[in-house]
């Protein structure tokens, strides 16, 4: 059984104005009908461009926002808007960790109160107890017990993210949500603090959501990987299947962006650029969200939007990559793309499209 399921989860934000006579004149389309699963011991990576929807979508799994449709289930239990009394036994199993480790932990406070703070609220043994077990979560997490009396400013950021971690492992969770944890990091502290999630999921058989915008940082942590693109998944698969064969054209746009070490297989690799802005996701592009933008783009995409199919590659695209392609496997992607019979310009240039 799955120990989280998202069905057709959607989140809007309205937009108000009036000072005294408040009016909703808008929506703003954060989460836009996205489903998910995710099974005990899993990673699944979240990844896609900044204002796609991944933050808010872990937010409302975690019941930190109330959902406007769709269904959230944890351990086959339906978590979807609880109130906070019923959503707080959830809480010890749900935990999350936050993008900025300068920003998440009080200042005011000792990273011992900080990291002991789930073992208060929920009432969690003896003031006895709760110092042993912040000793014990120090060390686990690499740092020395010894400075569990120091504020946050006296640690470097990668230690704050370490004592992040322990604050998420205090009370034992079986799932953590982890919103960007190692974007704000240098390379080298974003390597040892992946390889310390890791080692504790193996240890621990702990299960990720695992959010970034960086596909070279998802790919060595996550089982699967799912891609947004304003609001909905675009692509669906296993990681090692989503990094060697793409089929969705914004999934292939991700990875053409991202470094490569070896310069050689840099310089063999083809070049996606795309052109126009990210629409808006109060007045989202209608059909596929991602057509304004797309070089293999046809009238259909503008009219229909397509449905995430596939068995364990799922791409919710009307022409994917891919040898099965209605387009076939040789269909020219970037500069070289099929024009529009109206205008000179590659499709998507500009952001232009058919609306």
């Amino acid at each position: 059984m799955n120990l989280l399921e998202v069905d057709g989860l959607v989140k809007h934000f309205p937009i108000r104005e009036g000072a005294v006579l408040r009016r909703t004149v808008g929506q703003v389309h954060a989460v836009d009908g996205v489903s998910l699963t995710l099974a005990p011991g899993e990673t699944l990576g979240l990844v896609g461009e900044a204002g796609c929807g991944k933050s808010t979508l872990a937010r409302c799994i975690a019941g930190l926002h109330p959902v406007t449709a769709g269904k959230v289930s944890f351990d086959g239990q339906d978590i979807t808007n609880l109130s906070r009394s019923a959503m707080r036994p959830f809480r010890r199993d749900i935990q999350v960790m936050f993008q900025d480790p300068y920003g998440s932990l009080n200042p005011r406070r000792r990273v011992g109160s900080i990291i002991a703070d789930p073992l208060v609220i929920h009432g969690v043994g003896t003031p006895g107890e709760r110092r042993r077990a912040v000793s014990e979560l120090m060390e686990r997490v690499g740092l020395d017990p010894g400075h569990h009396n120091r504020f946050p400013a006296e640690f470097s950021g990668g230690q704050r993210q370490r004592i992040g971690v322990a604050r998420a492992l205090a009370l034992k969770p079986r799932l953590i949500i982890c919103d960007e944890p190692v974007s704000a990091l240098d390379v080298s502290i974003q390597a040892q603090i992946l390889n310390l999630l890791k080692d504790l999921q193996n240890d621990l058989g702990l299960t990720y959501l695992f959010i970034a915008h960086d596909l070279s940082v998802v790919r060595h942590v996550s089982d699967r990987i799912a891609v947004m693109y304003l609001g909905r998944v675009a692509e669906l698969a296993r990681a090692d299947e989503l990094y060697e064969h793409p089929r969705h054209p914004y999934s292939d746009a991700l990875l053409a962006a991202t470094a490569v070490a070896d310069p050689d297989v840099a310089d063999r690799r083809a070049r996606v650029v795309l052109t126009g802005d990210v629409p808006s996701p109060v007045d989202p592009p209608s059909g596929c969200r991602f057509h304004p933008r797309c070089p293999r783009a046809r009238e259909v995409c503008a009219i229909r939007q397509p449905a995430l199919e596939g068995t364990t590659h799922l791409t919710a695209c009307h022409f994917p990559i891919g040898p099965d392609s209605p387009m076939g496997p040789d269909f020219p992607i970037g500069p070289d793309s099929p024009t529009r019979p109206d205008d000179e310009r590659p499709y998507g240039e500009g952001g232009a499209g058919w609306r």
